[in-house]
């Protein structure tokens, strides 16, 4: 059991860093050439909406920002409005590499340079951000929240995982680990 709500997310940062990763892997590969399956590319595009949006940006959105913005953290400072400013930017990238995966499943030659385009600013993107969440919004986070506090966003957390489906969540984990593994 996790001590408190900021070590879920730093684990699932692990799992989203492992198909980040892989996703450069596989933007090599594209630029030299190589084919990658178009149904782990699609996979890879809903573990992006499902694992990283819905399940890890969705409690921070509907649970940390809400409590540490009553708590008096100022949603138009660093870092709530760069990490909010990156959810939506990173929703628009995802739609972005789900669009290019569709049209190189549709022609592998002419897909492949709009695919590995797609990629690389979520693997750009995606570091960047989980680094102001380890390293700056976790930190606050402990510093802002009282122990009690820290249990209840801790509950509200862990509500979140049974009600999006805790089998759901593992699954999508051991997705990324064999993604991880196979680059």
């Amino acid at each position: 059991m996790p001590k408190n709500a900021t070590d879920i997310l730093e684990a699932e940062h692990v799992f989203i860093l492992k198909v980040v990763a892989a996703m450069v892997a596989m933007t090599e590969k594209l630029e030299k050439g190589g084919d990658v399956s178009p149904d782990t590319l699609r996979r890879t595009v809903e573990f992006l909406r499902t694992y990283a949006d819905k399940f890890h940006h969705g409690k921070e959105e509907a649970h940390l920002f809400t409590l540490l913005e009553k708590k008096g953290v100022p949603t138009t400072g660093c870092p709530l409005a760069a990490l909010m400013f990156e959810h939506k930017s990173g929703r628009s990238l995802v739609g972005k590499f789900a669009e290019a995966v569709e049209s190189y499943a549709k022609d592998p030659q002419a897909g492949r340079v709009g695919l590995a385009a797609s990629m690389k600013p979520l693997a750009t993107l995606y570091p960047n951000h989980i680094w102001k969440e380890d390293y700056l919004l976790s930190p606050m986070t402990g510093k802002v929240l009282n122990a009690a506090e820290q249990k209840i966003l801790l509950e509200k957390f862990i509500a979140v995982e049974k009600e999006l489906g805790e089998e759901t969540h593992r699954e999508w984990e051991r997705f990324a680990e064999e993604l991880g593994n196979m680059v």
